[in-house]
């Protein structure tokens, strides 16, 4: 089949597989069709490139530019909360020196390996999916796009879509509502929008959150503006790494990049591995551990306990991750501080806190979560029969029972998201190639007892999560329908697994072809 893409008036026979079927040639028809420029999105259309080279496909982005989180946030200090050497591609290896790296060169390093393998030519900007409408008559997607710079209403149709969205709303985060905001006489941001212009030099600065973003913002900010405050209803868990890898500094001695990459990368794998396991069968012992390095990097005295002591486990929620402890440097300083509290008000000068203290502030951040977003919001409808995402369970944390010829890229909670995109990503041109080479053309995931018990597709107890979790799938609870946060046992699983395990269901024609053979059969 040709890499190009089929737009031609008139009809014209599409192939999927060994077996052809007309079609409606004035819709533009893909093979993959691809939602999302991100870092997951650029992975998939480098997989597809590389794996599926006979395949046309296409990438459509809401937005107006390649890099998804990466190009929309733009707050000081951004950077990944996981190491580059998990978090970049492994067939392009990350060769800069820090492992933490800041948002910019990430930014760069997407959109450097999409004009690498060719991919930003196959993006469509400004391009939203708001529906997708599968036919087991024609065999085929039809998605419903909406142009975000003009309105225009466009369908594309595709044999297989992957969606690579994320899971949260890109425009707009979450913020909860505060009591007194308008009496305010300062500016109140979130992260998610962050002013391009906005001068904090010599201004007084309260951030509001505990999390990624807020452990990122103080130390950030702290050294220009007059003072930091970072207000948290509840602590999290913080602990330091290195912003460039021992490791890596030592292996590139000896060593070029390609080679050192995927040495690097296995150990960071299993270290964090190790570590999750460990918090979730002894947190007692982690907590120890995590309070060491507090104590080590905070002055002595400090109110851990008030400041630093969640009153939950270790990774039943994320933790934040501070490069080369950048957080307790900017604590230890001064510069910066913790206070522990809730919100009664906000006044016209900064906060009144539970407790009566008031905070003064020029700058209010809400650094106060993401707000949740399924599969970028799109609404399925299969043969006609709306499809609601909750009344699904999902297949190996990739695919959605009853729902044909889809699947989805979605990050690892507990490890670098990049990890299990890129599987999903590996196990989608398998399943592609797989399917040609059989003559299939529809594989839906199947359970075979629906009655069974399921679970929360995500298993994180963070406010975010909870807030939406009941608008996402289902999981099972054993495989292929449980989804493991495990890269090693997902290498095994996605990589190496038996594609037609029972779970899903293949079929070589559509329902009209099916239809036209039973007409033409002869009677028994």
């Amino acid at each position: 089949m040709s890499a190009a893409s089929h737009s031609t008036r008139g009809a014209g026979r599409i192939g999927f597989g060994h077996t052809f079927r007309m079609v409606d040639s004035a819709v533009e028809h893909v093979d993959v069709l691809v939602i999302g420029a991100g870092l997951s999105g650029v992975g998939a259309g480098c997989h597809l490139t590389m794996s599926c080279p006979g395949k046309s496909f296409a990438i459509l982005e809401s937005r107006e530019t390649i890099g998804g989180t990466w190009d929309l946030f733009r707050y000081p200090g951004i950077r990944s909360d996981s190491d580059m050497y998990t978090l970049g591609y492994p067939f392009r290896p990350w060769k800069e020196a820090k492992a933490i790296a800041d948002g910019p060169s990430i930014l760069r390093y997407v959109r450097e390996t999409a004009a690498e393998f060719g991919v930003d030519k196959k993006v469509r900007f400004r391009h939203k999916v708001v529906a997708a409408s599968w036919s087991s008559d024609d065999l085929r997607w039809t998605v419903d796009i909406e142009r975000t710079d003009t309105g225009e209403r466009l369908q594309m149709t595709a044999d297989f879509v992957l969606t690579c969205t994320g899971y949260y709303r890109y425009d707009e985060g979450y913020t909860p509502e505060f009591k007194g905001t308008e009496s305010f006489r300062g500016q109140i941001i979130h992260p998610q929008h962050w002013p391009e212009d906005l001068d904090y030099t010599g201004k007084r600065v309260v951030i509001i959150g505990s999390g990624a973003t807020a452990v990122t913002l103080v130390p950030s900010m702290a050294p220009t503006a007059a003072h930091v405050t970072m207000l948290q209803r509840s602590p999290s868990y913080v602990l330091s790494l290195p912003e460039q890898d021992p490791l890596a500094k030592l292996l590139r001695k000896f060593l070029s990049p390609t080679a050192a990459f995927p040495i690097i990368r296995w150990k960071n794998v299993l270290t964090a591995t190790l570590f999750y396991q460990l918090s979730k069968r002894r947190p007692a012992l982690v907590k120890k551990l995590l309070r060491k390095g507090l104590e080590a990097a905070l002055p002595s005295g400090y109110a851990i306990d008030t400041h630093f002591k969640p009153k939950y486990d270790p990774w039943d929620q994320r933790l934040c991750f501070v490069p080369d402890g950048d957080l307790f440097k900017a604590l230890s300083s001064g510069s910066a501080s913790i206070e522990t509290d809730t919100i009664d008000t906000f006044t016209e000068t900064g906060l009144r806190l539970a407790s009566g203290k008031e905070l003064d502030a020029d700058i209010i951040v809400t650094a106060t979560g993401l707000n949740m977003l399924a599969v970028g919001g799109m609404k399925f409808t299969v043969d006609g029969r709306p499809v609601k995402l909750s009344e699904t369970v999902g297949y190996k944390g990739m695919m959605f029972s009853g729902i044909p010829n889809l699947a989805t890229a979605v990050g690892y909670t507990n490890a670098s998201w990049t990890l299990k995109c890129d599987l999903t990503c590996e196990y989608v041109c398998r399943l592609l190639n797989y399917m040609d080479d059989e003559g299939y053309q529809q594989v839906v995931p199947t359970r075979p007892d629906p009655s069974e018990p399921t679970l929360p597709f995500i298993d994180l107890k963070s406010g975010y999560v909870q807030r939406s979790i009941d608008d996402f799938p289902r999981q099972g609870t054993r495989a292929p329908w449980r989804l493991y946060q495990n890269y090693i046992r997902d290498v095994l699983l996605l990589r190496h697994g038996k594609l037609d395990d029972g779970a899903l269901k293949f079929s070589k024609s559509g329902r009209r072809a099916q239809s036209r053979d039973e007409d033409r059969a002869p009677a028994a």
